[in-house]
C-alpha cells in the first residue's frame, strides 16, 4: 500500500546520507517545514517540501492524508534495556525512601538477586507475557527499536530462558529487537566466593548453547567495583567474541576503575552508563570509535549525579540515549522522558538529544541502515506528534503526551 502524508508541519531528521554523529555534528538536525512524506508498504519512498509535489502530480497515490498540525520524526531507538524481568521492586523503592542503602537492601535479599530469584521461579510463558505488555507500552510511547539484555537469570537454565523469551519476542513483534547476553551482571550467591567458577560456567556452559541456538547478538558485562573487574570483563568478552558476539558494556556507573579504557580496547560498540567519568575517561571516549550510551533515568531514579553529556560532546564523543528499562533502577521505558531529562538535567540541546535517541541510538544497535532518520529506503518507523509550537517543545513539555500516532513498519499501531 502507498500512502502520501501532506502538509506536515515539521519533518524532523531528514537525511540523504549519514554517519555516526559526534561532537558538534550532534547539533545538526535537518528539518523540512510544510512537508510531504510518501510511505510505500514498510518503507519511506519519498519526502520533501509541499511545493515539490507538483513534480509528482500525475502520479500521486490514491490514499492522501492531510497531517496539518503534526510534526513527524523517526521512532525512538532504545539501545539499552533489561525489559524481560519477573515482577517489580517497588518495596525496595520504599526502602530507599526510608534511607536504606543499596548494601542494606541487598542484605535483605533485594537488588539484582531479588530479580534473579523471581525470574528463576517464573515460567517462560509468564516472562513472555509480562515482557510483551512492556513492549506494547513502549511502542505506543514512540519506540520502534529496542535492545534487551539477559542478566536476571544467573544460572545456566534461567539465562537461557531469558534469551529464549527475547527470541520469541523478536519473532512475534513488528519492532526491531536486538538481544544481549548479560550473564555477567553480578555473581550469584552460590558463586559469591568463587568468581572463577561462575566465569567458567558462563564461558563453558552458557556461551556454547547461546551460539548454537542463535540467542544473542551481543555480549555484556557489568564492570564495577564489587562485581566484575576489567580483567574478568576482558576474559568473558574474548570468549563471547569467539562465538561471534560483539561487546556492549556496563562501565563507569559507580566508579572509574579502567572499565571504559578496557571497553575501548575491546572495540565495544557502546559503553553504557558513564555516570562517573574522570577527565581522562572523557578524553579517551571522545577519541574512540565507541559510542557512549547515557541512561539519565537511572541517575534520576537512584538520585545519582547525571552523566557529563556536555563535556563528552565537547570532547568529540558520539552519544546515544537509552532508557535502561529495568525493575530496580529505571522502571520506565518512556524515551520521551529520557529526551527531556537529557535536556533538563544534562544540558543537551533538543537537537542533540533527538539525534542521540534516534540516529545514534540506531548506530548503537547496528540498525543505522534501516532506522534512525527520515531517509528514502529506510523503514517507516515514525512518530506523529500532536500540534507543537516548535521542536524545543518536545523536551520542554515533559509531562504532556505529545504523541498522536506511532507507525512501525508502515503500519499505525493502536
Amino acid at each position: 500500500m502507498t500512502t502520501l502524508y501532506t502538509h506536515i508541519d515539521q519533518l524532523i531528521n531528514t537525511r540523504l546520507g549519514h554517519s555516526l554523529l559526534r561532537g558538534e555534528q550532534m547539533m545538526n538536525l535537518p528539518i523540512i517545514e510544510n512537508a510531504f512524506l510518501l510511505v510505500e508498504d514498510e518503507q519511506i519512498a519519498s519526502y520533501g517540501h509541499m511545493s515539490e509535489l507538483e513534480l509528482m502530480a500525475p502520479h500521486l497515490p490514491e490514499v492522501i492524508i492531510n497531517k496539518s498540525g503534526a510534526s513527524v520524526l523517526p521512532a525512538w531507538c532504545d539501545s539499552h534495556t533489561h525489559l524481560v524481568y519477573a515482577g517489580s521492586r517497588e518495596h525496595e523503592f520504599v526502602d530507599k525512601l526510608k534511607g536504606l542503602s543499596y548494601a542494606e537492601i541487598a542484605a535483605k535479599g533485594g537488588g539484582i538477586l531479588n530479580s534473579a530469584h523471581k525470574l528463576q521461579e517464573a515460567s517462560e510463558d509468564e516472562l513472555f507475557l509480562q515482557a510483551w505488555a512492556r513492549l506494547q507500552e513502549i511502542s505506543k510511547l514512540g519506540t520502534g527499536a529496542v535492545e534487551i539484555k539477559s542478566g536476571y537469570g544467573l544460572t545456566v537454565d534461567a539465562e537461557l530462558k531469558m534469551l529464549r523469551v527475547i527470541k520469541k519476542l523478536r519473532s512475534k513483534s513488528s519492532m526491531y529487537i536486538k538481544s544481549t547476553f548479560l550473564g555477567a551482571h553480578t555473581f550469584p550467591l552460590a558463586f559469591r566466593e568463587d568468581h572463577e567458577g561462575y566465569i567458567r560456567q558462563i564461558i563453558e556452559e552458557m556461551l556454547p548453547v547461546i551460539a548454537a541456538e542463535k540467542l544473542a547478538d551481543y555480549i555484556d558485562v557489568f564492570c564495577e567495583t564489587g562485581f566484575y573487574n576489567p580483567e574478568e570483563m576482558k576474559r568473558i568478552i574474548d570468549a563471547g567474541k569467539s562465538y561471534g558476539l560483539k561487546p556492549r558494556l556496563h562501565v563507569n556507573q559507580l566508579n572509574s576503575i579502567g572499565g571504559l579504557q578496557q571497553a575501548i580496547k575491546l572495540e565495544a560498540i557502546s559503553a553504557d552508563h558513564l555516570e562517573t567519568m574522570t577527565k581522562d575517561d572523557i578524553r579517551d571516549l571522545g577519541a574512540s570509535a565507541t559510542i557512549g550510551t547515557l541512561l539519565p533515568s537511572a541517575a534520576f531514579f537512584l538520585r545519582m549525579p547525571y552523566q557529563p553529556a556536555r563535556e563528552l560532546i565537547d570532547a568529540g564523543a558520539a552519544i546515544a540515549l537509552a532508557s535502561d528499562y529495568n525493575p530496580g533502577s529505571s522502571p520506565s521505558g518512556n524515551m520521551n522522558l529520557i529526551v527531556s531529562l537529557a535536556c533538563i538535567q544534562m544540558k543537551m540541546l533538543p537537537e542533540e538529544a533527538i539525534n542521540a535517541a534516534t540516529l545514534n541510538g540506531a548506530y548503537a544497535m547496528e540498525l543505522e541502515h534501516d532506522l534512525g532518520s527520515i531517509t528514502v529506503g529506510k523503514k517507516a518507523n515514525l512518530v506523529f506528534t500532536r500540534p507543537i509550537p516548535s521542536l524545543a517543545y518536545l523536551p520542554y513539555a515533559f509531562g504532556s503526551n505529545l504523541i498522536s500516532e506511532v507507525m512501525i513498519n508502515g503500519q499505525f499501531i493502536y
